[in-house]
């Protein structure tokens, strides 16, 4: 009898922790009374979410009984939290407090795209990036949401690492911070090692996959990165954040914000500092960066000054990893010892390392750089339904990669040729140093309109880059007639990049909205000088390109819709691009025509999103394996190409303590017809034969045909988060003609998460985490490359290198709020 009733207790019990309850209400605007439409609301830890109706009305079905916290936050209002305790069915009515207006608010307007724009996007909080931040680069951070695939030079996710978003690389991937463009001007990529921890002043990034909306700065072929730094805080706060992990990995930072004053004045600020030994050997990081910010924040007028940057010396650990050695061939480790031409250290250092072997063995073998951003936003409300936002941007970037070069030709450096008891010395052991000294400045603006039909946007941008490029011979064994401090090479560039457009989203009916964008790019690049292996550049080039989209957006039900969108992306050659070119073989500028369709669902407790999309290229570039005439890679315009897949976007909040997100991304990535091109040097190498093969439909490099990632979180207890993520990549192709002795193996990896926070009497908050990378301890790659030569009929050369990533490692990270 006894163990019936325990039974039957045991049963009450559950069945009301699982009960599942309703919690609707209504929002209004405590000033006139008016429901405020569109208002965020979120119901925590349950991770439940809905925006209000056109009558401020919200509802959260299958809410399990306990205790939450309603958050709701609306453009232009005080954020509200109220604690609740759930325990039947519940009608709530709030009250929201206007504001004064937020910087991060009217940045949004210009560049992000809304639920109103028929394109394909997802947005990331502060709060999940929050989660992950313990001292890997942003890419990281990313690296669950849908089609990304991330990779680490040093192997741990700290210093050089890079993201590619459908299989497009970061050259491809604009990238904006507040609107501004971050891109560099000339390689056209985004160096993250630049602005170490940005991730801790970042407010929100809206991932743009395809071409995207119009934006500022670089062409988006992949994808559109939209970073939006922290906006007025309402309270003044303050924190100390440190992570310790494998590696000997540390990070800290301090932040502070007085939150917005009386006199409608706020400022913030934060120094971080992030170090690494990194996963491959000596591939070491030093990392220190600050943000700063301080404005006006008015009822109708805004201003701010925002300054962020950073410093980074990393030891390079560009190399990659011999796929010999990472097979523990021996054979084949000989092999790569004498194609190369090692001396005794370097075939030591060969024969003697593991996965985590890095070629560069020079004690100051670095690239160090710092840069420094500078923007001041200024806002106004014309009227109750105009507002203009304008900014002028400053970025400073300086600073050098250290080499040590074994048996350098004196010739290559403008060098002559030396004598000595007779014998002629005509190469040396030498240390030089490549310099970039740039500048890069200018405007962006938006003028924007909305009422309850129309959201129309005039913006664009116009932007100026000066950069130059030298390099400096600090040490020689033989000096020559060179000096110390030598300068070897030098040229300047100058590159000016206008843009506007126009964007409309129009609301036909309740159910039918149309949205129609216009922008219009004009590029002009210029550069003269010589180049680090003794050409001349003298280049003058314009680019003018006109990029229509448009498409529509259909409301089925509350919370589902349906969207279609076609548009039209064009993007200049790079620098190494024009630079490199054969003579009388100048680079085509590339198109993208994208189309993208898909289904949104969202209710109190589901997530659902698919979506179809066709990116066709003409004039794409690509590494064909052709070389200039001293030897330099070049990239050559390939007639047709295309990538088309299908994403799956679902997440469910089963109940307040277990949830689930996956993501599922399958696609195809062909090129029509490529043509290889490799060269045979002859059996005494002194010939120079191009040798050429036709390949059709094969597939695109770096373009995995199925990515997937997904997250399964536990809140066994209040303030307590159990997370499990794991990420699968596809096969990968090295290059151009699909062959399989040529790629990077699919893998498997899972991480654990830990977040814990609990609150004091002296420390408003204390936030516990743990991230367990690589649980499971896979051995794994993300990015490699191969080349391949002959040395007559009967000798054939192909070498991979690949980058190793780290088996299981671990970050802990205690963060203090006061």
């Amino acid at each position: 009898m006894r163990k019936v009733y325990l039974l039957a207790v045991l049963v009450l019990t559950m069945a009301q922790a699982l009960a599942q309850n309703v919690v609707k209400g209504k929002v209004v605007d405590d000033a006139t009374g008016e429901p405020v439409y569109g208002a965020s609301v979120m119901l925590t830890p349950s991770n439940k979410g809905t925006t209000t109706n056109r009558l401020g009305e919200f509802s959260l079905e299958n809410v399990s009984t306990g205790n939450y916290v309603l958050k709701v936050s609306m453009i232009g209002f005080a954020s509200l939290e109220r604690s609740i305790s759930v325990q039947g069915n519940q009608n709530i009515s709030l009250r929201l407090t206007q504001r004064a207006q937020n910087l991060q608010d009217v940045i949004v307007t210009g560049t992000r795209a809304t639920e109103k724009t028929p394109t394909t996007f997802t947005n990331v909080s502060a709060e999940e990036i929050e989660k992950q931040n313990l001292g890997q680069d942003l890419p990281f951070l990313l690296n669950w949401t849908p089609s990304v695939v991330t990779a680490s030079d040093a192997g741990a996710g700290v210093g050089y690492t890079g993201i590619r978003i459908r299989g497009s690389d970061g050259a491809r991937i604009n990238v904006t911070i507040n609107g501004i463009p971050i891109n560099d001007s000339e390689s056209q990529g985004t160096f993250w090692v630049n602005m170490p921890d940005i991730a801790s002043s970042t407010s929100s990034i809206q991932v743009q996959r395809g071409v995207g909306t119009s934006t500022n700065g670089a062409g988006a072929f992949g994808a559109s990165l939209n970073i939006l730094t922290n906006g007025v805080s309402t309270e003044p706060k303050a924190q100390l954040n440190t992570s310790y992990g494998s590696f000997n990995t540390q990070k800290y930072n301090a932040i502070y914000s007085t939150g917005l004053l009386e006199n409608n004045w706020a400022f913030e600020g934060r120094l971080s500092k992030i170090s690494s030994d990194g996963y491959i050997d000596r591939a070491s990081s030093d990392l220190t960066s600050y943000y700063i910010s301080g404005g006006y924040f008015g009822e109708k007028t805004s201003f701010q000054l925002i300054h962020f940057g950073g410093d980074e010396k990393t030891y390079q650990s560009w190399w990659g990893t011999p796929e010999a050695k990472l097979n523990n061939d021996a054979a084949g480790i000989e092999e790569v010892i004498a194609n190369n031409g090692y001396d005794q250290e370097q075939a030591e250092n060969l024969r003697n390392s593991g996965r985590t072997f890095n070629y560069y063995l020079y004690d100051n073998q670095v690239d160090d750089y710092g840069q420094d951003h500078y923007q001041f936003h200024f806002s106004q409300e014309l009227a109750a339904e105009w507002n203009v936002n304008a900014a002028l941007h400053y970025t400073k970037g300086a600073g050098f990669y250290e080499e040590f070069r074994r048996d350098d030709d004196l010739a290559d450096y403008g060098l002559q040729d030396v004598t000595l008891g007779g014998v002629t010395i005509s190469s040396t052991d030498l240390i030089r140093r490549r310099w970039l000294d740039n500048d890069f400045y200018g405007v962006t603006y938006d003028l924007n309109y909305e009422n309850s039909n129309v959201q129309a946007t005039l913006g664009g941008a116009y932007n100026e880059y000066d950069g130059l490029h030298f390099g400096e011979v600090i040490w020689a064994q033989y000096a020559s007639n060179g000096s110390i401090r030598e300068r070897y090479y030098e040229s300047r560039s100058d590159k000016s990049d206008f843009n506007t457009y126009a964007k409309v989203n129009y609301q036909v009916t309740e159910g039918l909205n149309l949205f129609g964008d216009l922008q219009l790019r004009r590029i002009t690049y210029s550069g003269f000088g010589v180049d680090n292996d003794q050409r001349v550049i003298d280049f003058d080039t314009d680019f003018t390109f006109v990029n229509p989209k448009f498409g529509a957006t259909y409301n089925l039900t509350e919370g589902s819709s349906i969207y279609g969108s076609f548009a039209v992306g064009n993007k200049e050659p790079n620098r190494s691009d024009i630079i490199d070119a054969t003579p009388g073989t100048e680079p085509k500028h590339e198109t993208l025509n994208n189309i993208e369709v898909g289904y949104r669902k969202r209710t109190g407790r589901t997530v659902f999103e698919a979506n179809y999309y066709l990116m066709d290229y003409k004039n794409q570039l690509v590494l064909t394996g052709e070389v200039n005439d001293v030897g330099g890679s070049i990239r050559t315009n390939v007639p047709d190409s295309y990538r088309m897949g299908v994403e799956l976007v679902g997440g469910m909040q089963l109940n307040s303590w277990f949830g689930f997100q996956a993501n599922l991304a399958l696609s195809r990535n062909k090129i029509k017809s490529f043509q290889e091109v490799i060269f045979d040097y002859g059996a005494n190498f002194d010939e120079y034969n191009e040798v050429r093969t036709e390949f059709e439909d094969t597939d695109i490099s770096f373009s995995p045909s199925v990515v997937a990632g997904s997250q399964i979180t536990f809140t066994p207890v209040s303030n307590l988060e159990l997370a499990i993520l794991s990420k699968y990549v596809g096969d990968q192709y090295l290059d151009n003609t699909s062959n399989e002795n040529r790629k990077i193996d699919a893998f498997f990896v899972n991480d654990l998460r830990i977040n814990y926070g609990f609150n004091t009497k002296f420390i408003k908050r204390v936030n516990l985490s743990l991230l367990v990378n690589n649980l499971l301890n896979e051995k794994y790659e993300t990015n490699g490359y191969t080349f391949g030569y002959f040395g007559g009929p009967d000798y054939e050369v192909r070498e991979n290198y690949f980058y190793p990533q780290a088996g299981t490692n671990f970050l802990f990270s205690v963060g203090l709020d006061f």
